[in-house]
C-alpha cells in the first residue's frame, strides 16, 4: 500500500465546508481541516504508538511536504524508543530556559557599569559639595579615565590601577599620584557600599609604597626674602593685578582660591574689610579680614586696574573668575631654571634663596609673621580661619576675638610696609607680646 494517500493536485483542491474535515495521508498522517465556523484553517497531526499506547502530536508543519518530512522524523524516533510528544516538550522546554538564561545573562550585562559610568554616580552622588569638584573631574578626565574609563567596574584590578599611578609617577608628579588614589580608592568603596562590586581593587595597596610619602610643606619666606621679593617683582612681567594679588595673600593670611573666587561686592573700602563667604571658604565658614593700611592699597591699586565689574581677578573673556590654579602657575613659571643646550632659558625673576615658594607659602609666610610680632596662637588661628580640632573648645568657645584679629593684621600690614617700603634700615623685629 503507498504511503502517500494524497497526492499534490488533490491537497490543492482542499477547501474548507461546514463540517471538520480529517483526512489520511498515510503513515498516521492526517490533514485537518476545520470548518468554515472555525475559520478553515489547515493544520497536520500524527498518530503514533510507543509502548503499545495510541498517541496523537500536532506538528509544527505548514504544508504537506514539510508535514511529511516531520512524521518521518518522528517515526524514526518512535522506533528509537523516543516519545515524540514527551521530546516536543522537552525541546520547548529547553528553548525556554535557553531563553531565560539570555535573558538573565543580558540583564546581568546590562546592570555591569563602566569605571566612567560610576565616576559620574560617585560625582553626582558624593561630590556636589565639594569645592574641588570641578579640579576632580579634570584629574580624572586627564590621568584615570583615558586609561581605565571604559572598563567595567567589575573587571578592575589592582594592576590597573598601579597603571594609573606607575604614569603619573614616571611623569615625575608623585603627589598627583598619591592624591588620585585616596580619590579612586572612595570612587571604589562607594562601588562596594551599593554592591555594585564585592571587592575594592585599591584595598590591598598601601598609598606609601604606590605613590609617595605624605609631606607637609612649611616653606616659609623670611623678612630678607620679602624684600628681595619686592626689589624683583617687577622684572617677572606681572600683570598689576597678579601683583597684588601675591601681596594681599601675604597681607591678609588669606587662601589663593579664595582669593580668585573673590567679588567687588566682598570688599568695603569704607569699613576696609574683606568678605570670604561660605562657597568661596574651604572649611565652610565665611570670614571676614579686616584690612591693615597695606592691604587696603594693594586692593586699592587693584580696583584702579579693575577689569570686571563683579570679579577682582577675571578670567580672560570676563565671565568668570580666574582659575584657581591660575596664579599658582605664574608663580611657579618664574622659578624654573631650564637649562637648554648649556644656557637657562626659563623665567627665574622670583627665585629666592630659600628655594621655590607657593601662593599657599604666602598664607603661611604670613601667619609666622603674626606670630613672631608677639600675636597669640589663638588669634592666629582665627585670622586663618582654622577650624578648632579641639571638639571641646569648638563646641563651648565661640569668642570671635574680632578685635584681636584686626590688631594682628594692623600689625603685619605695618611689618610688610617696613619690608617693601623705600627704607632699606629695617630693624629685624625682636619678639614681643602683642598689644
Amino acid at each position: 500500500m503507498a504511503l502517500n494517500k494524497i497526492t499534490d493536485l488533490a491537497y490543492r483542491k482542499l477547501k474548507a465546508t461546514d463540517k471538520e474535515q480529517v483526512i489520511p495521508d498515510g503513515g498516521g498522517l492526517v490533514v485537518r481541516i476545520r470548518s468554515n465556523a472555525d475559520g478553515g484553517a489547515v493544520s497536520f497531526r500524527l498518530a503514533y504508538r510507543i509502548e503499545g499506547k495510541q498517541r496523537w502530536i500536532t506538528l509544527k508543519a505548514k504544508s504537506l511536504q514539510d508535514a511529511r518530512a516531520e512524521r518521518d522524523t518522528y517515526k524514526a524516533m518512535v522506533k528509537q524508543g523516543i516519545d515524540p510528544g514527551t521530546e516536543q516538550k522537552l525541546i520547548a522546554e529547553r528553548k525556554r530556559t535557553a531563553q531565560l538564561a539570555e535573558q538573565a545573562e543580558l540583564a546581568k550585562q546590562q546592570a555591569l557599569i563602566s569605571v566612567t559610568n560610576l565616576f559620574e554616580r560617585w560625582t553626582d552622588t558624593d561630590l556636589q559639595k565639594r569645592k574641588d569638584l570641578a579640579e576632580i573631574r579634570r584629574m580624572f578626565e586627564k590621568d584615570v579615565l583615558p586609561i581605565i574609563g571604559g572598563l567595567v567596574v567589575a573587571d578592575v584590578r589592582k594592576g590597573h590601577i598601579t597603571e594609573v599611578t606607575d604614569k603619573l609617577k614616571q611623569r615625575g608628579v608623585n603627589h598627583l599620584a598619591r592624591n588620585l588614589l585616596k580619590l579612586m580608592r572612595q570612587m571604589f568603596r562607594f562601588a562596594v557600599d551599593r554592591d555594585i562590586i564585592e571587592f575594592d581593587p585599591t584595598a590591598s595597596l598601601s598609598v606609601t609604597k604606590t605613590t609617595t610619602k605624605p609631606t607637609e610643606r612649611d616653606r616659609v619666606l623670611s623678612e630678607d626674602e620679602i624684600r628681595q621679593l619686592k626689589i624683583k617683582m617687577p622684572d617677572a612681567g606681572f600683570m598689576p593685578s597678579t601683583e597684588c594679588a601675591i601681596w594681599i595673600m601675604l597681607s591678609t593670611c588669606c587662601r589663593v582660591g579664595e582669593l580668585s573666587k573673590a567679588q567687588w561686592k566682598h570688599v568695603d573700602f569704607d569699613a576696609k574689610t574683606f568678605f570670604i563667604p561660605v562657597e568661596n571658604s574651604k572649611n565652610d565658614k565665611a570670614h571676614t579680614i579686616h584690612l591693615s593700611d597695606f592691604a587696603l592699597s594693594q586692593f586699592q591699586r587693584l580696583a584702579e586696574v579693575r577689569q570686571s565689574d563683579i570679579w577682582l581677578l577675571p578670567n580672560r573673556s570676563n565671565t568668570s573668575h580666574v582659575c584657581d590654579k591660575s596664579l599658582a602657575k605664574q608663580i611657579d613659571s618664574r622659578q624654573n631654571p631650564v637649562i637648554h643646550q648649556g644656557r637657562a632659558s626659563a623665567n627665574t625673576s622670583l627665585m629666592l634663596p630659600g628655594g621655590k615658594w607657593t601662593p599657599h607659602d604666602l598664607r603661611r609666610s604670613g601667619a609666622t609673621l603674626m606670630g613672631n610680632l608677639g600675636v597669640h596662637g589663638d588669634v592666629i588661628e582665627k585670622c586663618l580661619n582654622h577650624k578648632e580640632e579641639n571638639k571641646l573648645k569648638r563646641v563651648y568657645q565661640h569668642q570671635e576675638l574680632k578685635a584681636e584679629q584686626a590688631a594682628a593684621w594692623r600689625v603685619l600690614g605695618d611689618r610688610l610696609e617696613l619690608l617693601t617700603g623705600n627704607n632699606s634700615n629695617v630693624i629685624p623685629f625682636s619678639k614681643h607680646a602683642h598689644n
